[in-house]
């Protein structure tokens, strides 16, 4: 089974073994076809990135073959832009994937030796920039440590005039998705709402007796069962009508404890993500249960939904690329205020990593901008989680106000901005 036109993954998850020649592939398509425009676009042209066997820079972990779980001793990649494309080297003592080969160790395999071997490929090169992973406003592209930084800077000698940092560049490897990566995000955001829309009915949950703690240990176990595993722990969170909000760092959050039981007239409130083929999910979905002789969830929380949704539109309407991502918070904040939506919007890049690199598009806590990270601009071919919030009164709880989260995969793309895997707009109902 593998990843072919015109269904990329006909079953999640696909086996080990076919999953890393699936990974494999798509590095060998981002090494040839996208990292050449990422270094132009950032002005390298020449990129260093070095990590020790349990220090990993964040970064090398996505250049590794997929049989390495880590790297191996120190492991030096060395990724050269020149007018035939990008030399991808590794100076490391074991070979390296598609990596070519740039150093054997002889009797004299020590540090010294594999730091002149850098120091060499730098001078054939001549590069005028030379990238490093050193980066004030994104963790995943600070990665080079302390230590390798001055043994880089000692081997190179002259040459490490020219050291520059690689954030850009770091942050646009990161970020940026190959169309087939996109297509699986879409299924495997379905996959997740699958597993929730099982989560969330009586198969799962018996009324009275299920507390929302077993719902969401059911959820880990389950993408476990399935081989897919969650890079975070579920979590559901319950509402019910004579259990106001209770405000916490400057928030109105749910007060029902974590392990109360499941009672009729409950909203439930999940937010899971599973890690598959190295890319990773984020979503939040909302389920109702039916009191006795109803077959909806009352207007009142149905509004909420609705209202949820629209901000969700809005701030899609405001991810434009070249925005940053303060612009798009603003920009989304401002047409919400226009139809008078309470809520905030605190979405983030999603990619090989759960939070990625790319713009912060607000926080929970932040809703007037994220300095450093807001700044950075929106690109195509990028994929985020949609995740905001609401609150609004409702009639039928006699005014009390809820908080309805929702979170949402979405790619950026050419064509525009579309959701992976579709979008909640009606309460899942347990009764």
């Amino acid at each position: 089974m593998s990843l072919v036109a015109p269904d990329p993954l006909r079953t999640v998850p696909l086996p080990l073994r076919e999953q890393a020649g699936v990974r494999d592939r798509w590095l060998t398509e981002r090494l040839l076809d996208v990292l050449p425009g990422l270094m132009d676009r950032a002005g390298i042209d020449l990129w260093i990135v070095v990590g020790r066997e349990y220090n990993e820079d964040p970064v090398l972990a996505t250049f590794l073959p997929a049989t390495w779980l880590s790297a191996r001793r120190r492991t030096i990649l060395v990724l050269h832009r020149s007018d035939d494309g990008v030399t991808a080297a590794a100076v490391s003592r074991y070979p390296v994937g598609q990596f070519v080969p740039a150093w054997t160790p002889g009797a004299s395999s020590g540090s010294d030796a594999q730091w002149a071997e850098v120091r060499r490929f730098v001078e054939q090169a001549a590069p005028e920039r030379i990238g490093v992973d050193v980066s004030e406003h994104f963790a995943l592209a600070d990665g080079l440590s302390h230590t390798e930084h001055r043994l880089l800077t000692e081997a190179l000698g002259p040459w490490a005039d020219r050291l520059v940092p690689a954030e850009q560049l770091a942050v646009g490897w990161l970020e940026t998705r190959l169309p087939e990566e996109i297509a699986v995000l879409h299924q495997l955001n379905r996959l997740v709402h699958d597993v929730v829309d099982q989560a969330f009915s009586p198969e799962v949950v018996t009324v009275g007796e299920t507390t929302a703690l077993d719902i969401a240990w059911w959820i880990r176990q389950r993408l476990h069962d399935l081989g897919v595993e969650p890079w975070f722990q579920p979590s559901v969170l319950l509402q019910r009508a004579g259990v106001p909000l209770l405000e916490e760092q400057g928030a109105l959050l749910p007060a029902v404890p974590f392990d109360a039981v499941v009672q009729p007239g409950d909203l439930l409130h999940c937010d899971v993500g599973l890690s598959c083929l190295g890319l990773r999910t984020d979503n939040q979905r909302n389920a109702y249960v039916l009191r006795p002789g109803e077959t909806a969830a009352p207007e009142g929380l149905r509004a909420a939904l609705r209202a949820a949704n629209r901000l969700q539109e809005l701030t899609v309407e405001a991810l434009v690329p070249g925005r940053t991502g303060n612009e798009v918070l603003a920009a989304a904040r401002a047409a919400a205020a226009v139809e008078g939506i309470d809520g905030e919007i605190y979405s983030h890049p999603i990619g090989y990593h759960g939070h990625g690199a790319g713009p912060a598009i607000g926080q929970w806590d932040e809703q007037s901008g994220v300095p450093g990270a807001g700044d950075y601009p929106v690109h195509p071919d990028t994929a985020y989680a949609l995740e905001l919030a609401v609150r609004r009164p409702v009639p039928e709880w006699d005014g009390q106000c809820v908080r309805l989260g929702l979170e949402e995969g979405i790619a950026v793309t050419g064509d525009g901005v579309e959701f992976l895997g579709g979008r909640q707009t009606e309460f899942v109902l347990i009764g």
